[in-house]
């Protein structure tokens, strides 16, 4: 009788155990789930920052390069899709697109030496400056998030709790353009 129950109570250990395994697992895989949303919400508080320091700079750019009427419109055209972007994925490649159309803006003010002396302009300047390196942490944040819970969702054993309650990999990493590992050209 007495092997019976110490049998039976290492049974209730074990299975003790391995339930409070399971228990941890999925408790770590809401907590990353949840830190991925809060990553991500960052990036969006910093994406409307820019967002609403970039009116500004293409008025101020405006009033020297009248003649650039195609760059404000592509500007004007990248805030507009980064308003109706609803989707992770979709408000990655928005972004990218505004990206790629503050760095014509700031390259046509390049060629305006009156502008480059003004002072709105390069407040506005520094502004978009420190708004783009917090852009660029806020991304690197998350996606190391998104890493470290893909790779908990992934690894076994909690891949089996991460199937059984419905926990699926992120595919919403921020990734550079094909454009941006092209070496920078410098002439002096």
């Amino acid at each position: 009788m007495k092997k019976v129950l110490a049998a039976l109570g290492i049974i209730v250990v074990f299975c003790l155990i391995v339930a409070v395994g399971l228990i941890g697992m999925y408790n770590k895989l809401v907590s990353l789930n949840e830190s991925v949303t809060t990553e991500w919400s960052q990036i969006d508080n910093q994406l409307q920052r820019r967002n609403d320091l970039i009116p500004n700079l293409v008025n101020t750019v405006k009033g020297y390069a009248k003649h650039e009427k195609e760059l404000f419109e592509f500007v004007a055209n990248a805030r507009t899709k980064i308003g109706s972007a609803k989707t992770i994925n979709e408000k990655i490649k928005a972004n990218q697109e505004m990206d790629g159309a503050i760095s014509r803006l700031l390259m046509i003010a390049e060629q305006y030496p009156q502008l480059r002396a003004s002072e709105n302009f390069a407040r506005l300047q520094d502004e978009l400056a420190g708004t783009e390196n917090r852009v660029a942490v806020a991304r690197q944040r998350y996606n190391e998030t998104v890493k470290e819970y893909n790779v908990l969702v992934k690894r076994f054993p909690s891949n089996i709790v991460a199937s059984y309650a419905g926990f699926e990999k992120k595919d919403s990493y921020f990734k550079a353009e094909e454009a941006a590992r092209e070496v920078p050209k410098v002439a002096f």
